[in-house]
């Protein structure tokens, strides 16, 4: 036998080279086009570098707007401008006048570049050509020095190209310059591109396969940097949402006999109890930043307000660092006479919150949309009448599963995750209402349950993808039980005197709840982190910016 054939022979490899030669080939292509368009600028600045602003008689078409004359000098009409997103093949052969930043720059030779206009999260691309007695060389060329995202007024001609524009929202339409000044000049090496902070993790991911790496913004970087981050249309369109919550949860409350009110946020002491609460000193006075409005909101309905709701600033010292908790957010506020029952209260949840998940899913669409591209998630699945579950029908489906809750003790985050997915396969809502809570785990002012006292309570939480958005419940209004339940919480009885009072002249039977803006927007956009639902995020380790 000879040695070849007693050689064991070596099992067949894949051949790779068709894929690397394809990741090497873009590589290349990437590379090449970089270069290309080093040369360009170099080019345009090799030819016009001998021609100043001075010597060109089409100078007043172009150039950085004086500061005197952005100092309010002449009042105009506004209406002279025109906004992108309202550019349309319509309006072909229109002079238009346009203000944004330069979201792109793209030089082509010495006598042409393209420009990305962006306002409000829409986009149009304009064209600076050379043209006799309009655009000049060094006209082409003051639109190529432009750094990105400078602010810029656009005057031109509205024309429609022959193909789709894919660089822009505004894809049918194209403005031909006539005239471009700038504004306002932003720093030609900004700490983070938008470009990066824009793109989303499937992206990034894909572009590692293919052998490219692109820049991952991180969230730390991001808020640093929060005014460059704000202007990525993920976070135009999260902040647009944030705006249309606040708005329809305004709008449903006025049309029920809610009156809006503004509650003070220094207050003598915790309006919830326990150590979460920022203290400081009020011309010699120990004072403290307001846990919630829950006590002046209840002052209010013994002022017989009735129905009284506020939109304001909550403040919580915890040293939470997880992905929902904040030491400042925005509380959603609700306080209502009952007649004889907490669940009139669960009613206004009910029918507020389907309202609202209807208004976003309606009038944010293009927000959304902006949203999922970097942020992909499901829309979130929701009744139009609220399930409604006790808390022991709750913890009755965890133990069936295998997990045990302590007796009378709070659902932990990994538990309402859980629940929140067993009700998601059993009830198919992930927006649900689990009431009757032990009463151990409820603020002061939670009434007991008539039938076990000692142990339950009159109060519920609403959970939404499994996270707990709204606390609420029927509120004591027996100033002798409402002081004998302070004391037990360890609240020094004098600080709310004033509000212990009040229920002393005669006090409504009523109820309320609480839920953070931020957190609905997080839950109802499946973020991961709240931080993407705050403007300017303050936690244990964040005052700035």
């Amino acid at each position: 036998m000879s040695s070849s054939e007693t050689q064991e022979q070596a099992p067949p490899q894949p051949d790779n080279s068709a894929a690397v030669s394809k990741k090497a080939a873009k590589k290349e292509a990437a590379k090449l086009e970089k270069l290309r368009r080093k040369q360009e600028l170099a080019a345009l600045s090799t030819t016009t570098s001998n021609l100043s602003v001075d010597d060109d008689p089409l100078a007043a078409n172009y150039g950085d707007i004086p500061l005197v004359e952005l100092q309010s000098k002449t009042p105009v009409d506004v209406n002279n401008w025109s906004r992108i997103e309202t550019l349309e093949p319509s309006l072909k052969g229109n002079q238009v006048l346009i203000r944004g930043r330069v979201q792109t720059i793209r030089p082509v030779g010495k006598k042409m570049a393209f420009l990305v206009i962006r306002e409000n999260g829409y986009t149009v691309q304009c064209l600076v050509q050379v043209q006799p007695d309009i655009v000049s060389i060094q006209m082409v060329k003051f639109a190529a020095s432009l750094s990105r995202e400078s602010i810029v007024d656009v005057e031109g001609e509205i024309s429609v190209p022959d193909s789709a524009i894919k660089a822009a929202t505004q894809q049918n339409v194209e403005v031909q310059v006539r005239k471009l000044y700038c504004v306002s000049r932003a720093v030609p090496n900004l700490p983070i591109n938008i470009e990066d902070a824009a793109r989303s993790e499937v992206e990034i991911e894909k572009a590692l396969q293919e052998g490219e790496q692109f820049v991952r913004v991180n969230q730390d970087t991001r808020l640093n940097f929060r005014v460059l981050d704000l202007r990525t249309p993920a976070n135009q369109g999260i902040f647009r949402i944030q705006s249309q919550v606040g708005n329809a949860f305004r709008q449903f409350l006025l049309s029920e006999g809610f009156v809006e009110i503004h509650t003070p946020k220094l207050i003598a002491g915790s309006s919830e109890g326990g150590a979460a609460v920022f203290r400081l000193d009020y011309k010699g006075q120990p004072a403290c930043l307001a846990q919630s409005p829950q006590l002046h909101k209840q002052m209010s309905l013994c002022g017989d307000l009735g129905r009284v709701f506020e939109i304001g600033p909550v403040f919580r010292a915890e040293d939470s660092y997880t992905h929902r908790h904040l030491c400042e957010f925005t509380g959603l506020d609700i306080e209502m006479e009952i007649k004889k029952h907490y669940f009139e209260v669960m009613d206004i949840v009910d029918r507020l919150f389907v309202t609202l998940f209807d208004s976003l899913n309606q009038n944010c669409k293009k927000e959304l949309e902006a949203v999922r591209k970097q942020y992909p998630f499901e829309p979130l699945k929701y009744l139009r009448q609220t399930l409604r579950l006790t808390y022991e029908e709750g913890v009755q489906m965890l133990k069936e599963v295998g997990i045990e809750i302590e007796p009378f003790g709070d659902l932990n985050t990994e538990a309402e995750r859980k629940l929140g997915q067993l009700v998601a396969e059993k009830y198919g809502t992930e927006f649900y209402i689990l009431y009757r809570y032990p009463l151990a785990i409820r603020p002061f002012y939670t009434m007991p349950c008539y039938d076990n006292p000692e142990e339950y309570s009159n109060s519920f939480d609403v959970f939404i993808r499994g996270e707990e958005i709204i606390s609420g419940a029927q509120r004591v209004h027996k100033p002798d039980l409402l002081e004998k339940r302070a004391e037990a919480w360890g609240i020094d009885v004098k600080t709310i005197s004033t509000y212990i009072d009040s229920f002393r002249y005669g006090a409504p039977l009523h109820g309320g709840f609480g839920v953070g803006l931020e957190r609905v927007v997080m839950l109802f956009c499946g973020l991961n982190n709240i931080r993407k639902t705050s403007l300017f995020p303050r936690d244990p380790l964040r005052l700035a910016p």
